[in-house]
């Protein structure tokens, strides 16, 4: 499989507005680059770009999401990491045949797919693979 970058890394949070207090000067930004809800996933985006790579907070939109779900376990913080490959599909093929688990199949998001390699092969982290071009990616 060939990963083509580091696509981006998710923070859990409880607050998305608090969090954005904390980390936009950080980051040397005044606003989300990219700010969007995804209702299938339930969760609320911060999307900021860092040289390239998307930094996303995060912020469950249901107690029975998955963000709420890891913030009761573990707390906030990171959540996932996300690599980039040309197809999500065949790289999940590839990978299948040298026995990393995939947590449910490929989904759909905005005119790509992405999939989750589950935690406990890739050493406690949630590993996505996404296959999205990001032709709306600004530079720093």
């Amino acid at each position: 499989m060939k990963v083509n970058k580091i696509d981006h890394i998710c923070i859990a949070v409880k607050d998305l507005d608090a969090a954005r207090k904390v980390w936009e000067p950080m980051l040397g930004k005044s606003a989300p680059d990219d700010a969007y809800i995804d209702e299938p996933e339930k969760i609320k985006v911060a999307r900021y770009w860092v040289g390239g790579v998307g930094f996303e907070l995060m912020e469950s939109t249901s107690a029975e999401g998955d963000v709420a779900k890891f913030i009761e376990k573990r707390g906030e913080g990171v959540m996932l990491i996300s690599l980039n490959v040309d197809n999500t599909r065949e790289a999940m093929q590839e990978m299948q045949k040298q026995d990393y688990p995939f947590i449910g199949e490929a989904r759909s998001f905005r005119d790509c797919e992405f999939t989750f390699v589950h935690p406990k092969k890739m050493n406690g982290v949630l590993l996505e693979l996404i296959d999205y071009k990001w032709t709306e990616l600004q530079e720093d």
